[in-house]
């Protein structure tokens, strides 16, 4: 039943929702929904959600084979690849107006990782080749223009020229560099390590996978730290419930995909004392708090961070065999369908909810980040990994 729900939630209410946002005029799909369902047809086009589009319906036609979803995939990909993409300075621009225009230029480690992540697996779901040279074009654009001696700055001007890091900070912080950035390059890099097996983005993988492991990982409190300075040291006291559960599966990935036997075994014990510290201190009354900021603990409850929980207690439970890990995914299943999924027509999943389970009026259903790259994705990893 579990999966069969979790399946047809995915075919019969992401995907449509999704395919409905697809723009036939000036391409790609539309950037804004609000909360009162109203598109706007003319709002901004995120280059992070139409990755993450991209992304998705690669996937989906991966796993599914529907040949709808490649259709949609290959829509998505004109569309970076005619707009999205700086062919003059390299990465990627952020922000797009309507017509496909550039409205914001920055260049975002992040945002370019998220390009790199997408434009993989439409190779991987299509064998495109001309979208494999542009994800090796864009690693190549991160490896040589953000690097320092510690690791990968992150906010650039549109010739390289550093800036500051607000589309990554947060709680009243300016970080250099964060979790959240490492994390997500560990996964475009995994994929695009599994698309063409190149040594370098081998290479550049297990280093990140190292800073993971030595610098990001707390051994003493079992937690991923969130923001650095550029030598990363630590700043601000926060523990992100969502990424940490979130990057559980995502190291265990990818070390799998890299095949290293000592590597899997070192990720597989740092991720269960993750995922057992995340269960004790996050997971209340049927679904996962966001975050602690200091003393305070954020428990509204985020589309992607209950998504993202469901798949990482799945691979915790399917790694170390402890049924509570299982029992505690399906019963954030049952909160998601309880009051997660929007059962409005015409909408999708609502974007944060209390912790009284009543959704948040001022959150929009789509934008530039609220996409269906999480919830799409759990519901393809449930699918893949045959949870009953």
């Amino acid at each position: 039943m579990f999966i069969n729900e979790i399946k047809n939630e995915l075919t019969e209410h992401i995907i449509p929702f999704w395919a409905s946002l697809k723009d036939d005029e000036f391409g790609g799909f539309y950037g804004y929904m609000g909360y009162d369902l109203k598109l706007d047809k003319k709002a901004e086009k995120g280059v992070i959600l139409h990755s993450r589009i991209l992304w998705f319906f690669s996937k989906c036609y991966t796993v599914l084979k529907d040949k709808k979803c490649l259709e949609l995939a290959d829509h998505a990909f004109e569309f970076i690849k005619n707009n999205c993409i700086d062919y003059d300075k390299g990465g990627v621009y952020w922000m797009l107006d309507y017509k496909g225009i550039p409205t914001d230029t920055m260049k975002h480690t992040y945002n370019i990782a998220f390009a790199i992540y997408a434009l993989s697996a439409y190779y991987n779901a299509s064998g495109e080749k001309f979208a494999l040279d542009l994800s090796y074009k864009l690693f190549d654009d991160i490896e040589s223009n953000t690097l320092d001696e510690y690791g990968y700055r992150e906010a650039f001007s549109k010739d390289w020229e550093l800036v500051d890091n607000d589309a990554l900070s947060e709680n009243g912080l300016m970080a250099d560099k964060t979790m959240n950035a490492i994390l997500h390059l560990i996964e475009a890099y995994t994929e695009l390590y599994k698309a063409g097996k190149n040594e370098r983005v081998e290479s550049r993988l297990r280093f990140l996978l190292s800073q993971m492991k030595d610098k990001v990982f707390d051994p003493d409190t079992n937690t991923l730290k969130v923001f650095f300075d550029t030598k990363l040291q630590v700043i601000g006291d926060i523990h992100s419930y969502g990424h940490d559960i979130e990057a559980t599966w995502l190291m265990d990935l990818a070390c799998e995909t890299l095949g290293d036997k000592t590597l899997i075994d070192d990720f597989k014990g740092m991720n269960l004392k993750i995922s057992e510290n995340i269960y004790n201190l996050a997971y209340e009354n049927g679904a996962l708090n966001t975050e602690r900021d200091k003393d305070y603990i954020e428990k509204k409850r985020v589309w992607w961070v209950q998504a993202e929980t469901i798949v990482g207690f799945i691979n915790t439970y399917q790694k170390c065999g402890d049924k509570k890990f299982l029992d505690a995914a399906k019963e954030i299943w049952d909160y998601v369908k309880e009051y997660v999924i929007d059962k409005r027509a015409g909408s999708e999943w609502y974007n944060e909810v209390g912790f009284d389970g009543k959704p948040f009026e001022n959150k929009e259903i789509v934008g530039p980040w609220k996409c269906p790259y999480h919830n799409g994705r759990m519901c393809l990893e449930v699918i893949s990994r045959g949870v009953e």
